[in-house]
């Protein structure tokens, strides 16, 4: 018996959750299964559009598979469809086969098939180039049917994971390199600091927001994984709490990288040996940056957190460190106006200072919290009825029913 060691081990258990293994494991087995339905149902020898679509349409969500389903089967029918037309008028030749395939590039930017334009032309080539056209063309189709039922079906009997750790764990590793970057500003505020270091420290801020993009990546995937999986009941509220979440702790790196590039330009006013601040302006001010970042990971921590209990905690640490926070804030304010009284050049960098942290601890207030999300279900909700009334008119045709204006004139 082989006995593999426990870091092997572990880094298997850990691999298997990984998108990219998941991602090829649900590939491989939708492909096989599809060629082998396709080998009974199909007249070709060797059916491997169906596997080629089925590798295309089992994507890591059951929304962005049935997406792809969609685009996928619409650019193969589109493509025979310009190849039979094709046929019927002209063979193959260099000039014919240049003329189909910018018919089909151009037709594929309006039948909403996005990524998959190519794919429209290549139908069309292939099935021009055959010597059965309408036995090939249709066996095309088919394949192309099969492959994407054969995906569907399968994300829909083993429905994929769920993002959401994955995602959440992204928003609180945001929220606490934001509170690593506020702690390091703190650190540099009561004593002589050259520009150029407060500068990375503006430097690294930008890099923090540029680092949101990631997270948005992770994000999204984890809210097309709710979409459509018959494992979650509610994921309508759970993609709304983690948007919303990532959106607030969005402003607030966004207001970091502001108030970095205050201290900066308070820091070029100052001489060189010149503290950035008075001491005690600089412990209130490094008291309060440090609330301020443990509020940050406390509301990273209840955005992302499925168990009631544990979000309650984390609940009452986001009110604690609110609280402290807005304490320090009113200290702080009180120390910077003897500041401003001695030099009043510097009251704008004050201001600004003040009303940047301001905005940080209003966008994690509680309260401001509910009332947002609050409005984008109600946003939600909207959206939703006015997408079902499209179909209301359909509905009522296929039920007999006759239109409200025709019975209104009848009587």
């Amino acid at each position: 018996m082989v006995i593999f060691p426990e870091s092997f081990t572990a880094a298997v258990r850990r691999g298997a959750r990984e998108p990219f293994v998941v991602q090829t494991v649900r590939a491989t087995v939708a492909a096989t299964l599809s060629f082998a339905v396709a080998t009974q149902l199909s007249s070709e020898p060797a059916p491997l559009t169906a596997p080629l679509t089925a590798l295309l349409v089992v994507q890591v969500t059951v929304y962005s598979t049935l997406k792809t389903s969609i685009r996928r089967v619409n650019s193969v029918v589109v493509g025979v469809l310009i190849a039979i037309g094709f046929s019927a008028v002209v063979g193959l030749s260099w000039w014919s086969l240049g003329l189909i395939i910018l018919a089909s590039l151009t037709i594929g930017r309006f039948v909403r098939v996005e990524e998959f334009v190519q794919e429209v032309a290549i139908s069309a080539m292939l099935i021009l180039g055959v010597t059965k056209l309408a036995s090939q063309a249709w066996d095309r189709v088919l394949e192309t049917l099969i492959g994407a039922a054969v995906g569907l079906l399968f994300n829909l009997l083993f429905a994929p994971p769920v993002w959401v750790d994955t995602a959440g764990a992204s928003i609180e590793d945001l929220a606490r390199r934001a509170r690593h970057l506020l702690l390091d500003i703190s650190e540099e505020l009561g004593r002589p600091t050259p520009v150029a270091v407060v500068a990375e420290r503006l430097h690294e801020a930008r890099r923090l927001d540029q680092a949101i993009a990631q997270v948005d990546a992770a994000l999204r995937q984890a809210e097309d994984s709710l979409r459509f999986n018959p494992r979650i009941s509610e994921g309508l509220l759970s993609r709304l709490v983690l948007r919303t979440g990532l959106d607030t702790l969005e402003i607030c790196v966004v207001v970091i990288r502001v108030l970095a590039r205050s201290l900066t330009d308070l820091a070029k006013r100052r001489d060189p040996g010149e503290h950035l601040f008075e001491p005690d302006v600089a412990v209130a001010l490094e008291e309060l940056l440090a609330h301020i970042g443990g509020a940050m990971v406390s509301f990273a921590v209840l955005v992302t957190t499925q168990v009631s209990r544990n979000a309650e905690e984390a609940e009452q640490r986001l009110a604690a460190e609110l609280a402290a926070a807005w304490t320090c804030r009113e200290n702080l304010a009180q120390l910077l106006l003897r500041l401003v009284q001695e030099r009043p050049e510097d009251w704008q960098l004050h201001g600004a200072l003040l009303a940047e942290v301001d905005r940080i601890l209003d966008e994690m207030d509680l309260e401001h919290r509910g009332r947002r999300l609050m409005e984008e279900l109600d946003r939600a909700s909207v959206a939703n009825r006015a997408r079902f009334s499209r179909y209301a008119g359909l509905r009522r045709w296929l039920r007999g029913e006759r239109p409200r204006a025709a019975a209104g004139a009848g009587r």
